[in-house]
């Protein structure tokens, strides 16, 4: 009789033992049939590296001195470039009548011009960032 229920014990056992592997089976595939979402970390717009090198030409050990010079010369150039064509209307005998002697204020009306348009820039770039990258 004893060894009819060791039988009958180890049937059950193996039935048991064979439904949890079959369990193990199954869910092992669906983890690999559906893998986990990678969350990623989305930059945000502010947190981005910004490298004056990609902006601008500025020879390596040469930086401060280009950039200097971009900082003095842009704005100065914008100036005259916008009282030459805004105030003179393009006339050079009308321009010659202006005091260009006045550096800090044709680089100030320049400054201003080039800061409008740099942060215009930013601003749509802002609006065209994509976090889905």
């Amino acid at each position: 009789m004893k060894h009819s229920v060791d039988i009958i014990s180890k049937r059950k056992n193996e039935v048991y033992y064979d439904y949890m592997l079959r369990e193990d089976k199954l869910s092992d595939e669906k983890e690999t049939k559906r893998p986990k979402p990678v969350k990623k970390v989305k930059k945000s717009f502010g947190s981005q590296e910004i490298r004056l090198k990609d902006l601008s030409f500025a020879p390596d050990g040469w930086e401060g001195v280009f950039y200097t010079g971009y900082f003095i010369l842009v704005p100065y150039i914008v100036g005259n470039l916008f009282l030459f064509f805004v105030i003179t209307g393009g006339v050079f005998e009308n321009y010659k009548l202006l005091d260009t002697s006045a550096f800090f204020i044709i680089w100030a009306i320049g400054y201003e011009i080039v800061a409008t348009i740099a942060l215009t820039w930013i601003f749509i770039s802002f609006l065209k960032y994509d976090t889905k990258e």
